[in-house]
């Protein structure tokens, strides 16, 4: 890859590592100052790109874009059943007159168990993608990504889009991913990180997160395309799936874990770190984001 390849322009644009976390956006009052902050902090540490997660709004990234200066700001990832083409573009529009250049728009189907209108997925994302196209301001290709874990969306998401940002996947899925996008599309998959050298403590936090994410064919079926089985799925996962799609441990195994996805063809690596176990899914984990920042960046 060299200096000037399209892939390394992604990662002098999003960095080669960012934060996703769910509590990432519009906050309620009296958090913030927290959210601010943070995402203050974030930037300061080095992270290419802020992820709200979760199925945001794109309003509720306004807050995120207002308290940083130059790290991108991304959605992860916004439903199309939830909001019209129109009103996003405006939204969009509306960020970059104000933050020129930094935000990024991350959409996808969501699933059939959370979207009671869903319905012919890959038609409907073609549809919204052609009526964002329209807008009375188009937000421009290059200033959105695909939420794709199949190889349609995948190659929609090269064609019509900056790239992919797949959720709860392998090493393995990013090689084949980036295959499908080709050489020189944006490729960010999120990475889930427990921070704790007790693996069988790591294990059994990362079990909190996965076992309702095992509740959804879309990625379930894309497991199963992997070649894990219906076993993996027992008991909130088996730990093979486990390790497979979460980096767990120190700082040490979890950098080995983020330089497989890069080596597998990832551009950037959206770390969402987990709180302990017990701990509430909100709290915003900012120590192990400063160990990470430390050991990775």
């Amino acid at each position: 890859m060299t200096s000037d390849s399209p892939r390394s322009h992604h990662t002098r644009t999003y960095g080669r590592l960012g934060i996703w976390h769910g509590a990432l956006r519009s906050p309620e009052p009296q958090d913030q100052l927290e959210l601010t902050d943070a995402v203050t902090e974030l930037e300061d540490l080095g992270y290419g790109t802020i992820w709200s997660g979760g199925s945001p709004s794109p309003a509720d990234v306004a807050p995120l874009l207002e308290a940083t200066d130059h790290v991108k700001i991304a959605t992860g990832i916004v439903s199309i059943w939830n909001h019209t083409a129109e009103s996003v573009a405006a939204t969009a529009a509306d960020f970059e007159s104000r933050y020129p250049g930094r935000f990024v728009l991350g959409l996808g189907v969501s699933h059939d168990a959370l979207a009671p209108q869903y319905a012919r997925p890959y038609s409907a994302m073609v549809d919204y993608l052609d009526a964002l196209d329209a807008a009375r301001t188009p937000l421009p290709a290059d200033r959105r990504v695909l939420a794709a874990l199949g190889p349609k969306m995948l190659k929609l998401a090269s064609a019509r889009a900056a790239g992919a940002h797949p959720y709860l996947v392998t090493a393995a899925h990013t090689a084949q991913a980036r295959e499908a996008l080709g050489p020189d599309a944006f490729l960010a998959p999120e990475l889930t990180v427990v921070l704790n050298p007790d693996l069988a403590e790591a294990r059994t936090t990362a079990r909190t997160m996965l076992g309702r994410y095992l509740a959804l064919p879309n990625y379930t079926n894309n497991l199963l395309r992997l070649g894990f089985t219906e076993s993996d799925f027992e008991n909130d996962g088996s730990d093979r799936l486990l390790d497979a799609l979460f980096a767990l441990g120190d700082e040490d195994r979890i950098r080995a874990k983020a330089e497989e996805f890069f080596a597998a063809g990832a551009d950037h690596l959206a770390l969402q770190v987990l709180p302990p176990a017990g701990a509430p899914r909100t709290t915003l984990p900012r120590e192990d984001w400063r160990a990470l920042a430390k050991a990775l960046l």
